[in-house]
């Protein structure tokens, strides 16, 4: 019996930019909903602009997210299996959301109704184009003939491997989510100074440092990259970078990286809503493969 097709799934959280969910068969992404004022924006139905989502952040908005629920799931992944495809679908990390729980229970209740069919669901303990990076190497091995279980296997040995480098802006934001105190948003905020961010082996987001100003901060990031890549160099031909309205920034980490590397190509692409929400306007995050996630 030939082996049955198979298709990769992901959610809206990888942060693509839309032409590469065509341009890689991607499909509709799980949706992660995000609030405003009262009203759901679904991704399909109702939704903003990027620049319109972080213009209404500008405006003193504080959106809200709510994890997807099994039955989300559930609507995503019938018509895939009605089609006759095993589906492996890489979910945002556990540490920041219940989604990947909430998939687990549809993938359980599809698994009764489809017992044929391979439904694989696998905890990325990534974010962002972390995740969205972690999605693209998958695809690569779907594309020189590597089968579901392989690919599963190969994310499973590598996804602590992900480094996740970010650098917050708006000080304000994270004293509003309760990330830090009001005091230190103030201060901070008037000496310049910039958290450094990463996401733990548990896929949380962790602080491990301050940098006084932005560019000092990127210049650091860069630095980081350079040294930790060391040995690595095959795996980081391609180099993600996400930020939150802030495309100038994320520009110039892309040239900073590259003045040290020679690395030459890169993905940038906005931080979606359903993220931004939680990193407030001016977050710069950069992605690539190391030896480990440990600061």
């Amino acid at each position: 019996m030939a082996d049955r097709p198979f298709v990769i799934t992901t959610d809206n959280t990888c942060d693509f930019p839309e032409e590469y969910y065509q341009q890689h068969g991607l499909g509709r992404p799980l949706h992660i909903d995000y609030i405003i004022d009262g009203v759901v924006y679904d991704g399909h139905s109702k939704s903003l602009g990027l620049r319109q989502f972080y213009d209404e952040m500008r405006a003193g908005k504080m959106p809200s997210t709510q994890q997807a629920n099994p039955q989300q799931a559930v609507d995503q992944f019938v018509p895939l299996l009605e089609d006759g495809y095993d589906i492996l679908h890489l979910a945002f990390s556990s540490g920041l959301s219940g989604t990947y729980n909430s998939i687990c229970i549809a993938r359980q209740e599809l698994q009764e109704k489809y017992p044929q069919a391979a439904i694989v669901v696998l905890d990325t303990l990534c974010a962002s184009m972390g995740e969205g990076l972690l999605v693209h190497k998958a695809l690569r091995l779907k594309e020189q003939g590597k089968s579901l279980e392989e690919i599963a296997q190969w994310v499973e040995d590598n996804k602590l491997r992900l480094f996740h480098d970010v650098v917050a802006d708006d000080l304000f934001h994270l004293q509003r989510g309760g990330r830090v105190s009001k005091t230190s948003a103030i201060v901070g905020s008037a000496l310049g100074i910039k958290p450094r961010i990463y996401v733990n082996d548990e896929g949380k987001l962790i602080p491990y440092g301050k940098v006084r100003g932005k560019k000092a901060a990127l210049i650091q990031m860069a630095d980081s990259l350079q040294e930790r890549i060391k040995g690595y160099e095959a795996e980081n031909d391609v180099v993600f970078i996400s930020h939150s309205d802030c495309i100038e920034d994320a520009e110039l980490l892309r040239d900073l990286i590259q003045e040290r590397t020679g690395i030459g190509e890169y993905l940038i692409s906005y931080i979606g809503p359903t993220i931004g929400a939680h990193t407030g306007i001016g977050t710069v995050a950069l992605f690539y493969m190391a030896a480990n996630r440990h600061v």
